[in-house]
């Protein structure tokens, strides 16, 4: 299982993921935006997030290297845009490795069903790496 790297921009994410395209002469990016999910009705979606790209994802000689906006009101810092994406199908190991790094670190999203996932959470470990961990079921391309 290889770990991908999850690049996070600050609304520019359309424009970087093109370039990237073009640079690395890769397939033309699928691109999801917030306001392509599913709306919950108790959180409306902020006007100014709806364009916004939530995942988009390159095949870059071999390597998946994957990209989204950060959210509006989120904190964006330069430098910590960048996190490590555990894709697995394998349930237990996606909750081992959960368990596991939030231990003594800081949960940004619990561990959940979403609507692309089974399973999906966000941690940032002890060392201050930030983990997106996610289950593959091979429909939404993760």
């Amino acid at each position: 299982m290889p770990v991908n790297v999850y690049l996070i921009f600050n609304g520019n994410t359309r424009e970087a993921v093109e370039f990237y395209a073009k640079v690395f002469k890769t397939e033309a990016p699928q691109i999801m935006t917030f306001g392509d999910q599913p709306q919950h009705p108790d959180y409306p979606m902020p006007e100014e997030a709806k364009n916004l790209v939530m995942h988009s994802r390159l095949n870059i000689d071999g390597s998946t290297v994957m990209f989204s906006d950060n959210f509006p009101g989120s904190p964006f810092i330069e430098g910590n845009n960048v996190t490590l994406a555990l894709v697995s199908k394998n349930l237990d190991d996606i909750q081992s490795w959960y368990d596991q790094l939030k231990d003594g670190g800081r949960v940004t999203m619990e561990l959940q069903e979403t609507f692309w996932a089974k399973l999906y959470g966000q941690v940032t470990d002890k060392f201050g790496i930030h983990w997106q961990i996610s289950h593959d079921s091979g429909e939404y391309g993760n």
